[in-house]
């Protein structure tokens, strides 16, 4: 019961005592240069961040992975084609003569 009395009458004191510790608010006249150093470097990044997804926006837009997809499909099956015909030459050159 001593160590409840205890436990309590130090979070009231914790309590009445946290209240002189709280930061005032300051207004758009009162902020100082580290605060508005700070807002800046928020909204360059904030800036950084918008454009770099308007660009993947637009880079998706053209379909750039489908066009890819599609450009080596059809080089793989040009390649292959004429690498067949390249090998049947070679297989008919060297045994041809026999």
């Amino acid at each position: 019961m001593k160590k409840l009395l205890v436990v309590t009458l130090l979070v009231a004191l914790l309590a009445l005592s946290a209240e002189s510790f709280r930061v005032t608010r300051q207004t758009d006249e009162e902020q100082g240069t580290l605060a508005r150093l700070t807002e800046k470097v928020k909204s360059i990044y904030q800036g950084t961040v918008n454009t770099a997804s308007e660009y993947l926006e637009n880079i998706r837009g053209l379909k750039l992975e489908e066009k890819a997809k599609n450009l080596y499909t059809d080089a793989t099956k040009i390649a292959g084609t004429y690498s067949g015909i390249i090998e049947d030459q070679i297989y008919y050159f060297f045994y041809s003569q026999q």
